[in-house]
């Protein structure tokens, strides 16, 4: 049988990671020790419920033998285990096949959430302002980590653009359903007659990177030093501890001044230029699948609308899923997951599951 096959090859892996675990030269490399650790943790379970397949199995061939007893006790006894052990076979077979699907290799990783005004002007920077918080809370709801990395505040005190690191416990597989463009309609304070406006704000989510899966040569990067421009007083007078870091080959760019420390500044923008570079890699092998699969939920094209947040109806609407919440008030204070999350994931499993596909 392919499956039995299969998740065979995936035991016989999960020895092999143990056995390396412990060996000494992994545990001096930290890197690939991590990585090692990881694929361990994430073969754990799948390992766990064959293994419970294999003895539900051999429970099941044992009774099955003991039905043709002489003994008409022992076989009535043997009959009723063989119903019960076949249940149990189904369920830990249905499990299998489940843990068996495709999963994203990004899932476990953590963030780097770009978020930036578009069309609406002052008020397309202050919902900016908005989601921030939003996910801000969000994060501090699920114990995850937020960082600001860069920001560029408007005159009104809303966002024109506004990056931050999110870490914590499969961070990448709560919000990667967030990249695209988010819609929203209300009436602006620079509104003076009440009217509702419409304004847009993208959001990218992007995997952070690690340096073992980009070769990032330093030959290939400008590393330019200037004075910060935000607040600082004398401190911004005296010093260039703002960094802006080029990446020739893609001329990607990224800037960080928050930090009054050059090495922290040059440290965060090369975070965010791992996984801009990483994205751009994702991007092009996306390009390479087949036309089916761009049909499912999530697939993080960051021009598509994929939500409108309408105040004065306190409704939120996902596009991708004709999902409708009159709850908004709750969501922009952080309340994501059950309202607007889970039936994200809840509807990309169950795409997955019809295709066979993650």
């Amino acid at each position: 049988m392919a499956m039995i096959a299969k998740l065979e090859g995936v035991e016989q892996r999960y020895i092999d990671l143990e056995r390396r675990l412990s060996d000494p030269a992994l545990l001096a490399d930290q890197n690939n020790y991590r990585q090692v650790a990881r694929e361990h943790s994430e073969l754990a379970k799948v390992v766990g419920v064959f293994r419970r397949f294999k003895k539900v199995s051999a429970d099941l061939e044992d009774s099955r033998e003991l039905v043709g007893d002489p003994d008409p006790e022992m076989r009535s006894l043997a009959k009723a285990d063989v119903e019960s052990l076949e249940a149990e076979l189904e369920d830990v077979n249905r499990e299998l096949k489940s843990l068996l699907l495709p999963t994203d290799p990004n899932d476990e990783k953590d963030v780097i959430l770009e978020i930036r005004a578009g069309t609406g002007g002052e008020e397309a920077a202050l919902f900016a302002g908005d989601l921030i918080r939003m996910y801000a809370r969000f994060a501090e709801l699920q114990g995850w980590k937020l960082e600001f990395m860069s920001a560029s505040e408007s005159d009104l005190g809303g966002f024109k653009e506004v990056i931050a690191s999110i870490s914590g416990d499969k961070v990448y597989s709560r919000l990667k359903y967030e990249s695209g463009v988010h819609r929203v309609q209300r009436v602006p304070a620079t509104e003076s007659q009440g009217r509702v406006h419409t304004s847009a704000v993208t959001v990218a989510v992007l995997p952070e990177a690690e340096e073992v899966e980009l070769d990032i040569k330093p030959d290939d990067l400008r590393i330019d030093v200037f004075r910060s421009s935000g607040p600082g007083g004398q401190h911004v007078n005296k010093t260039e501890s703002a960094v802006r870091i080029t990446h020739l080959p893609t001329n990607t760019v990224v800037s960080c001044q928050d930090e009054k420390s050059q090495h922290k500044n040059k440290a965060k923008a090369m975070k965010v230029l791992r996984a801009r570079l990483w994205d751009k890699v994702q991007a092009e092998q996306e390009r390479e699948i087949a036309a089916e699969r761009k049909s499912q939920v999530g697939t993080g094209d960051r021009s598509e609308r994929i939500r409108t947040y309408n105040f004065p109806q306190n409704r939120l609407t996902d596009h991708r899923i004709t999902l409708t919440v009159y709850a908004l008030d709750r969501i922009m204070e952080g309340e994501l997951g059950e309202l607007v999350i889970e039936p994200l994931v809840t509807t990309f499993q169950a795409k997955a599951m019809e295709s066979g596909e993650a």
